[in-house]
């Protein structure tokens, strides 16, 4: 990845540190070693949708098709545990189940799969540490947001799972879920973005129609880097268990906030530690829309989980993706970044900064875009445009800088 940062003058071109903040804590954001070690497989029936898409081995209908997802919570499960030890607040263990089961089914509806899903869970924990009643509220929780899918009409249905305890390599608790579903070929949505299309970026922070509480926006990625960066030292002592002791500690709980500290967020007060642990935002619903009302006008869908930002890098074909007109950045993502002086460059690709989805839509369709997200009170914008490049990129522009991607 290379990166131009406008606040150097005569237009200085530099390679990515790759040293940053995030790595030193011994993960990384654009997964560079996992997608080497898949690049050779086979990539599918259609190579270019946003999940692998495979023959229809259910029912062997030449017609139909399936596809299988596997994701988890993350390190935010690390996070829930700190929560829930400081607070006593055990629901915090249903958000965590949302987190891990959305991470799944969105990224399956942007390849055209958003109803009709089986989900299976995997569940490891330390025993020790995360009691039965903990790992009820988790089995509980996912009852509760299959429920929630089912009140707006989504086919959702639980086939079990796996809960082993493995004290040895857990240290707290991972929460996985696969989520699988068979569709119809022709129903698949196989990314094609062009130049000339209007890019328009879904918010992640607010509160949709769908939602009962405010949610910040930080979804299920870089969460290693969030509670490192903004939560006080005192809690590197105190629970040992959750973070990886070959860190160094330098970069363990580096940041000046307890987890109830407050921030005021559009005029009310939320507790650090709730906002951190906002559940994962499903768009399931306003896809469900876009998909009825204007497919025929859609070039591309892109879940900006892993990578951030620059995500859509991944599906271009000699494209530029221009981005001249972000979305505001949620409180949570100014907090993280001034806590941890992380370059901005960095957190655009470790978080999301507020704007989780992007639609590539047909030139002159960006503003009905809008008007439907603003439908279900998301906030939404028409951000950009693609043109065609000699190799893909990304060019950021941002009140911090303008960065290029590639």
């Amino acid at each position: 990845m290379i990166i131009e940062n406008n606040f150097y003058l005569y237009g200085l071109i530099f390679t990515m540190n790759t040293g940053g903040n995030y790595e030193k804590r011994g993960v990384s954001s654009s997964k560079e070693e996992v997608h080497d070690a898949i690049k050779n497989l086979d990539k599918g029936l259609f190579p270019n949708a946003f999940c692998k898409i495979i023959p229809d081995v259910a029912a062997g209908n030449a017609d139909y098709c399936n596809i299988m997802h596997a994701d988890t919570a993350g390190t935010k499960t690390s996070l829930a545990y700190l929560y829930w030890r400081e607070t006593n607040d055990i629901s915090v263990w249903n958000n965590i189940v949302q987190d891990a089961i959305v991470m799944n089914i969105d990224d399956m509806a942007c390849a055209g799969c958003y109803d009709h899903f089986i989900l299976s869970s995997t569940i490891g924990r330390n025993k020790k540490l995360i009691p039965g009643e903990v790992l009820s509220a988790i089995i509980q929780g996912t009852s509760n947001f299959a429920d929630v899918l089912k009140s707006m009409d989504f086919n959702i249905h639980l086939a079990g799972g796996e809960t082993a305890d493995v004290g040895d390599i857990v240290r707290v608790a991972d929460i996985g879920y696969t989520a699988f579903a068979r569709m119809r070929k022709q129903d698949v949505f196989d990314i094609d973005i062009k130049e000339g299309a209007e890019l328009v970026f879904l918010s992640s922070s607010g509160m949709s129609t769908y939602e009962k509480n405010y949610n910040s926006g930080i979804g299920c990625n870089g969460l290693t880097s969030a509670r490192h960066d903004v939560l006080e030292h005192s809690y590197a002592s105190k629970y040992p268990e959750t973070f990886d002791p070959s860190i160094d500690k330098k970069y363990v709980y580096a940041g000046s906030k307890k987890l109830t500290d407050m921030l005021l967020v559009e005029g009310e007060s939320h507790s650090i530690g709730s906002l951190l642990l906002s559940p994962t935002r499903t768009y399931l619903p306003f896809i469900r829309s876009l998909f009825n009302s204007y497919r025929p006008q859609l070039q591309g869908l892109i879940h900006c989980t892993g990578g951030g930002q620059t995500k859509v890098l991944k599906f271009l074909n000699k494209k530029r993706i221009v981005k001249n007109n972000l979305l505001p950045i949620p409180p949570i993502f100014n907090l993280i970044q001034s806590e941890s002086n992380t370059e901005w460059s960095e957190m655009y690709t470790v978080f999301n900064m507020g704007q989780r989805l992007e639609v590539y839509v047909d030139k002159g369709m960006g503003n009905e875009i809008v008007t439907l997200a603003k439908s279900f009170n998301i906030d939404a914008c028409v951000a950009g445009y693609v043109e065609n490049a000699d190799q893909n990129e990304v060019r950021l522009e941002s009140n911090h800088g303008t960065f290029i991607y590639r």
